[in-house]
């Protein structure tokens, strides 16, 4: 029989720096799934471990750009395509100085699992660039965008390969990046999702993964026999269309969300953070959270200089329910036992694993109800394969159909993962059911395709 650690060393053993995230998260992965290997060969006679942690191809480009001074700027574009055992390659596209190939790794690796726990027939990739919008005209992001489709034009179509939004990347870009497309092939296919709704974009995109991580929760506190979100104290950490979508549905649920964060700080409003603004200064201005306080003096900002040694000050704020929406590993070790202290009894991951593996063991041990980010937050690409199907059939599906649509999808993951978890001999561990059965329908998928 195969021994999960001693694979687990021998990865780590060729990683390199860059690829710390990705090991992090096929670390997580490789660990839950232990139990498949005791109990049936199957997947080691076919090797299913090595050829699941190995991108089927990385794709690594220059993108050459004018800005509005006529200056060349030189980027580095990328696109990880995973694995496609269910479907076409599906991930989003993320512009930000962060980018690397590691990081593009960790993030199409998690997308192949996020994308089997939905259902739908899709496969995982990611990609992106170096770019930093940030302090672009929109003009500047025109010329880039279009620079980056020139390359990236030649790996992805509707059947092959369909991008979406990420980090950097929203409404505006992806209708730049859709323009030089159809440019060049001459083609109007869906081949991005996330496109403005007036040519072929989908209802409800924006909003799909902050209510999506709100549907998954509450179901996985019905599940747990929990209280409900109604009345309670909820922080959330971000202030980016995750963030945001995930406060505005807990608002409609009653409950009382508190926090929300940026670069540059947090926000603690104990009456409950005010939607409209909150969406006036990041979505429309693009101001830091700090003008909060403007209208709202009575609410706090907490800079960053002030947070907590080795902690975040969002989590150290008394919550029934806690929601990372900003980051990866934004929760510390610390910030988790801060809220266990603190009588949090939920964190559900809004953004792509945003807790260190030591914050997901403690919250593990403690038996709080964890929503890992590759079950949570799977609203986003639900709904972007809804934009595909739209597409394909040429139809437009009103917010209420796809609404609807997307709190099934959520609720039916929540259970399909509770469910593995107690089939297992884990009952309650989410993070182990979701790996467990993503992992399960991908390797399934590749058995029956052969080499």
């Amino acid at each position: 029989m195969i021994d999960i650690k001693k694979e687990i060393k021998k990865f780590k053993n060729v990683s390199s720096s860059q690829d710390d995230v990705f090991f992090q998260a096929m670390e997580e992965v490789l660990l839950s799934i232990a139990p498949l290997f005791r109990t049936d060969d199957i997947y080691e006679k076919n090797a299913i471990i090595k050829r699941l942690v190995t991108p089927d191809r990385i794709i690594k480009f220059k993108i050459t750009w004018l800005d509005d001074n006529n200056k060349m700027h030189v980027n580095t574009g990328f696109r990880v395509q995973f694995n496609n055992a269910l479907g076409p390659y599906k991930g989003g596209l993320r512009f930000h100085p962060s980018v690397n190939e590691g990081i593009l790794k960790f993030l199409a690796f998690e997308q192949v699992f996020k994308n089997a726990l939905t259902g739908l027939p899709i496969g995982g990739a990611k990609g992106g660039s170096d770019f930093d919008p940030k302090g672009k005209s929109d003009f500047e992001i025109m010329k880039f965008c279009s620079a980056f489709m020139t390359e990236l034009h030649k790996y992805i179509g509707p059947r092959i390969d369909i991008p979406a939004g990420d980090i950097g990347v929203g409404g505006r870009e992806i209708g730049y990046l859709f323009g030089e497309y159809k440019k060049i092939t001459s083609s109007f296919e869906g081949v991005l999702t996330g496109k403005p709704f007036m040519f072929g974009g989908s209802l409800m995109r924006t909003e799909a993964t902050g209510y999506g991580v709100i549907y998954f929760t509450k179901t996985m506190l019905e599940m747990e026999n929990k209280e409900s979100l109604k009345g309670k104290i909820c922080t959330v950490s971000g202030a980016g269309n995750v963030a945001i979508h995930a406060i505005e549905k807990l608002l409609e649920l009653g409950a009382i969300p508190v926090t929300c964060t940026d670069s540059q700080g947090t926000i603690y409003d104990k009456k409950g953070i005010d939607l409209e603004l909150l969406k006036e200064l990041k979505l429309k201005k693009r101001l830091s959270l700090k003008e909060y306080i403007k209208k709202h003096p009575k609410a706090s900002y907490i800079p960053i200089s002030e947070y907590p040694k080795d902690g975040h000050a969002v989590w150290f704020i008394k919550a029934y329910a806690a929601f990372p929406c900003a980051t990866q590993n934004e929760l510390s070790i610390t910030d988790a036992k801060k809220l266990i202290e603190n009588g949090c009894i939920c964190v559900s991951e809004g953004a792509n694993m945003p807790s260190t593996s030591k914050a997901v063991d403690l919250f593990i041990e403690n038996k709080i109800c964890f929503g890992p980010a590759k079950a949570a937050n799977a609203g986003g690409v639900a709904v972007s394969e809804f934009e595909m199907s739209q597409n394909a059939s040429m139809q437009k599906w009103s917010f209420e159909k796809v609404d609807e649509k997307l709190k099934i999808t959520m609720q039916e993951i929540c259970k399909r993962v509770a469910l593995t978890a107690r089939d297992y001999g884990v009952p309650g561990n989410y993070v182990d059911g979701a790996n467990i059965a993503g992992f399960k329908r991908v390797a399934d998928a590749m058995i029956a395709e052969g080499i």
